[in-house]
């Protein structure tokens, strides 16, 4: 169990136990949304409408079978914006050349960026950062101590290599798509990052077991992006159902990482639209799988 795993450590080792749970990086990832400018591209004449669907739905089939970091179009709902264009790659220079190989296609002269997303996939280790930090206080090695970090990136590897499937996914397959940011409560009153280790790791297991109850119903992908965009994560969630995205979230509304420390960004959802169905898509049609 997590709670006997973190209340064996000696309260004056737990002391000294650095606050900050370890994380495995996995994709880069760029979520881009973008809004088509449609006067303009009715005035086009149908031929030139064609060669340049034709270049893009090209492009994109290349990119949507790519075995490592794909990219995947989506059609959005409402009015934030009308396409969603989700990159993972390998590195940020790699998810740079698929943001410019996207902008030179002629296209995209048709295509108005609204907002984008960088954030890199990220697996936080609350439970075993506690048995890991515990293992190493047993040996008595001094927090980042050269032997602790030692031991730290020992453990990290054997991880990393087991966790790679979800590290380095495929884009899921199904029909909709939900992408929001969130943060963490910072404020005067309610602020996570004071919260003592083990009440925080307490608090994201039971957040955790909700999330594992929707497992056959919604894929989930979170992306760490401190130090990288607005908002600390990106929340991208794949379902058949839409509302599926609802009722998942609704109920982690009422647990208590959510209820007392979560923000909330803007939420996006979209429409799978196969490479193949681009054009489609600018005629007006609903995009299908």
């Amino acid at each position: 169990m997590l709670m006997s795993t973190i209340h064996d450590v000696n309260p004056q080792t737990a002391a000294q136990t650095p606050p900050v749970p370890l994380t495995l990086e996995g994709y880069s990832v760029l979520h881009q949304m973008m809004r088509v400018r449609r006067a303009e591209w009715r005035k086009l004449q149908l031929s030139e409408q064609l060669a340049i669907v034709n270049e893009a739905e090209t492009a994109l089939d290349g990119w949507e079978k790519r075995t490592e970091g794909p990219s995947a179009l989506f059609s959005m709902l409402g009015h934030k914006a009308d396409l969603l264009f989700v990159h993972f790659r390998n590195s940020f220079a790699e998810l740079n050349q698929a943001e410019l190989a996207l902008a030179g296609l002629r296209l995209s002269d048709y295509l108005e960026v609204t907002t984008s997303y960088v954030s890199i996939i990220e697996l936080g280790l609350y439970e075993s950062t506690a048995k890991v930090y515990k293992a190493l206080q047993d040996r008595e090695l001094e927090p980042h101590s050269p032997e602790w970090e030692a031991g730290i990136r020992e453990n990290m590897e054997r991880q990393r290599e087991a966790m790679r499937p979800r590290l380095f996914p495929a884009i899921p397959p199904n029909r909709y798509v939900c992408f929001y940011p969130m943060d963490r409560r910072r404020g005067e009153d309610k602020n996570w990052y004071k919260v003592p280790f083990e009440e925080r790791a307490r608090q994201m297991g039971e957040h955790g077991m909700i999330g594992r109850r929707y497992a056959g119903e919604v894929k989930q992908i979170i992306s760490g992006s401190i130090g990288l965009d607005d908002w600390e994560w990106g929340v991208t969630l794949w379902a058949d159902d839409p509302v599926s995205f609802k009722k998942l979230i609704y109920e982690m509304r009422f647990d208590e990482v959510s209820a007392v420390y979560a923000l909330f960004g803007t939420f996006y959802v979209g429409l799978r639209c196969p490479a193949a169905q681009l054009g489609k898509l600018l005629a007006g049609e609903v995009p299908q799988i």
